[in-house]
């Protein structure tokens, strides 16, 4: 009777596991606003997030300053002495701003190096509300050092609290903090708390400049209840530019430290939906759970013995282990592997189980599962584009309903695999058909090991895919619960992957997810290739697709709780006397064909800005002329080097009204001798071997953008070949548009928001600066 019902129990079995792993990773919430004093309280921390986030509080805004004093306040609650570090920082990419850093001390018994707690108490401008991004990280840093400081407990490192103001603008106050406070300089380790969503399991991601073994060995003796991570994520996040305060203190101050954040829920990442609603209780449980054990760990840790020249293999597994080995074991274990899988593959030969053409035929349909599906989901989401283009508009490249679209992904996968095997794989025996996945595993496994050697634990599943592939050759009908328990590794190993990397990088590549989907589905061959009604399983995944992609369509349009986005920009030409509206949206709706028109045309050249993903305008029309107070400019020409053949000037560029940013523009062949913005000057920019600078050797015609926080002065030395006229544009902006009268901008309808990562909602006014007639 087993026998006859073990596929069923089987497959409820594996549906029972994956719900497991999915919600293994991080901790449950329930109402804790009367924990002890000395427990972290996820309920109190929310309260804290929802003090911070009652308006959007970017560098300038009248909130930022009432949030700092606010962040003040809650740090002299505790008995704590707090300082304010401010000044000027100016990064390598030309953004300027006026930081103000939240620091205090807590002195431990020791002389050892120090423990920094860190998260930025900015909001991203100009509509963001900040709670995720980086409310949530300011309230667990507070609400976990009050309940350190409740339980009275001594500690041998001095703790630094800081939060660092500017970071959303180019990382502005950490890297004041490494620069110019003197606290910086004993720094041992930072534990930084951060946001790219608004939901999720926080995951762990590291940042040394040696290797990892050293920290990755600290992390597991401290014993996070709930550890997410694995070194794949932080192989790719070494390849990738990285942007955290974190990579500031490790890159100038050769800081060592954690990073924890989130990701899912990804379309509220920098948007008006930002908003304490929208963040899980679970996930802020879950940024609690890193730093209470860390924090206990770390106060009493020699932090000086972190650096290592070994790195390890790691990965998180249930129930909250971290499994670890070292990279020396890498290239062994790939060898090992290979003459195993000879040795296993040459004895199913011998044996008659196992023939080449046999193998071959193994391939059609696992080629079939893998190119058939990827390529499949990806032609499907072209389809969905050109049904819905309206998801163009959603910056992020992830859609309200995007879950939905993955779900789709892997069950049309699952479909496709399922149809493959039944059409292709039944004539074959089992051992045949799981031949030639093993094979391509190994293969993919060597690729890795050589070029991305973070994922080669991803060989681990392939050793117990051996094991399957002997029962399988000396049992013609091998347990299925065995077989199971033996493709657990590969489920646990590879899951996680299925929907993390679309939500990571969005749904253009949720081809990848059908794509792992199948990967995994070859690796549990030897429990699928022993279900008879393959074709009912095709027709079950078929009928989830059809369900998940339904919902998607129902959830497609835009609503209060999925509002659209969109853009509106109005640009003064002071020199011309003329202005404009402009938009980056690709489509009109109610809110901007007033200005547009129903079917406007898509302009091909126009003003940019910086912004995350480097968008342009794409659509510009008239707009009426409004007095507007232009900047106050003074121009001087200071000087001349007759020996280096340069002329001196400089430039002071005033607001003479409430101005939120500034950007400044020069032809791209104009390199600088010297350029100086309030008397700093920008580092070099290293891609690979290639050094450039923003202002003398040049990538790019912007220069500078300056995000206001007093209305202080841009002042602005330089020097330029003496033959060279020096000629700038100025982009003079505020975040007003829709409170200037004189435009007389309707608010948007309640489905609508500004739309994120652009210069948006913005009066700007453009003005030309030339030195020709300057003495």
């Amino acid at each position: 009777m087993l026998k006859k019902f073990s596929p069923l129990a089987v497959f409820i079995l594996l549906l029972l596991t994956v719900w497991y792993l999915f919600n293994y990773s991080m901790p449950s919430y329930s109402e804790d606003a009367d924990a002890p004093e000395t427990a972290f309280s996820t309920s109190r921390a929310f309260e804290l997030v929802e003090k911070m986030s009652t308006a959007p509080h970017f560098v300038g805004s009248p909130a930022h300053s009432r949030v700092r004093n606010y962040i003040v306040d809650e740090l002299q609650k505790m008995g704590l002495e707090v300082q304010t570090q401010a000044g000027y920082s100016l990064n390598r990419n030309g953004a300027l701003s006026y930081a103000r850093n939240i620091l205090a001390r807590i002195p431990g018994d020791g002389t050892g190096k120090s423990l920094v707690l860190m998260s930025h108490y900015d909001s991203a401008g100009h509509s963001s509300y900040g709670a995720s991004d980086a409310a949530s990280g300011v309230a667990t840093i507070l609400e976990g050092i009050r309940a350190f400081l409740a339980t009275g407990e001594s500690h041998f490192n001095d703790i630094i609290l800081l939060f660092t103001d500017v970071e959303e603008v180019g990382l502005l106050g950490a890297q004041l903090f490494v620069r110019e406070h003197p606290w910086a300089a004993n720094a041992g380790l930072a534990l930084n708390f951060e946001a790219r969503g608004s939901g999720g399991n926080s995951f762990m991601l590291l940042e040394t400049n040696s290797g990892n073994a050293g920290l990755i060995k600290e992390f597991k003796g401290a014993a996070p209840a709930y550890p997410a991570t694995n070194s794949l994520a932080y192989s790719v996040y070494k390849m990738l530019p990285n942007d955290t305060d974190l990579t500031v203190l490790r890159e100038q101050g050769d800081i060592n430290g954690f990073n924890f954040a989130f990701i899912d829920d990804h379309y509220d990442y920098h948007t008006a939906n930002d908003i304490p609603a929208n963040l899980d209780k679970e996930t802020l449980a879950h940024q609690g759970s890193y730093l209470m054990p860390l924090l206990n760990y770390f106060k009493d840790a020699d932090l000086t013995a972190l650096d290592a020249e070994e790195d390890l293999i790691y990965f998180s597994v249930p129930p909250g282990e971290l499994i670890t080995y070292p990279f020396s074991w890498i290239m062994p274990m790939l060898l090992l592997a290979t003459v195993l899988f000879l040795l296993v593959v040459g004895y199913g030969i011998a044996k008659k189980k196992i023939s080449p053409a046999g193998i071959l035929k193994g391939a059609v349909p696992y080629l079939i599962s893998v190119a058939g599906g990827a390529l499949l989901v990806y032609l499907l989401w072209q389809f969905v584009l050109f049904i819905y283009p309206e998801y163009r508009e959603m910056e992020h490249g992830f859609t309200y309903n995007g879950y939905y679209y993955i779900t789709s992904a892997i069950f049309i996968a699952l479909t496709l695999c399922f149809l493959a095997y039944n059409s292709f794989g039944k004539t074959n025996t089992a051992a045949n058909n799981f031949v030639f996945p093993l094979l391509f595993w190994l293969l993919l496994c060597a690729l890795m090991a050589l070029y991305l050697p973070g994922a080669a634990y991803f060989i681990i599943p392939f050793y117990f895919g051996l094991v399957q592939l002997w029962v399988m050759i000396r049992q013609k009908r091998p347990n299925l619960f065995l077989m199971f328990l033996l493709g657990l590794p590969a489920l646990i190993i590879l899951m996680p992957f299925v929907v993390t990397f679309t939500v990571a990088l969005g749904l253009k590549i949720v081809f990848v997810s059908a794509l792992i989907t199948a990967f995994l589905f070859s690796l549990f061959l030897p429990v699928f290739l022993f279900f008879k009604r393959k074709k009912a399983m095709a027709l079950l995944c078929f009928l989830v697709f059809n369900a998940a992609f339904i919902t998607a369509h129902f959830k497609s349009s835009f609503t209060e709780d999925r509002q659209k986005p969109n853009s509106l920009v109005y640009l003064y030409n002071a020199d011309e006397q003329t202005a404009s509206w402009n938009s980056y949206d690709r489509l009109v709706d109610d809110w901007t064909k007033v200005y547009f028109g129903e079917d406007p045309v898509i302009i091909t050249e126009a003003e940019e800005f910086s912004s995350k993903y480097g968008s342009g305008f794409t659509f510009k029309t008239k707009a009426p002329v409004v007095e507007l107070a232009e900047p106050g400019i003074i121009m001087r020409r200071e000087g001349e080097d007759s020996l280096s053949g340069t002329h001196r000037y400089s430039l002071k560029i005033v607001p003479n009204r409430k101005v939120h940013r500034m950007e400044l523009y020069a032809p791209r062949e104009l390199n600088f001798e010297q350029f100086r913005v309030n008397r700093l000057e920008a580092d070099s920019v290293y891609l690979g071997a290639n050094q450039f600078h923003i202002h003398s050797k040049r990538w790019h015609n912007r220069l500078l953008t300056y995000h206001v926080a007093n209305r202080d002065t841009l002042s602005i030395e330089f020097s330029l070949d003496s033959e060279k006229t020096p000629e700038f544009t100025l982009y003079e902006s505020s975040y007003d548009l829709l409170e200037n009268s004189d435009l007389g901008v309707k608010p948007r309808e309640k489905y609508m928001m500004p739309r994120p990562f652009v210069l948006n909602d913005a009066v700007i006014v453009k003005k030309e600066i030339r030195f020709e007639q300057v003495d």
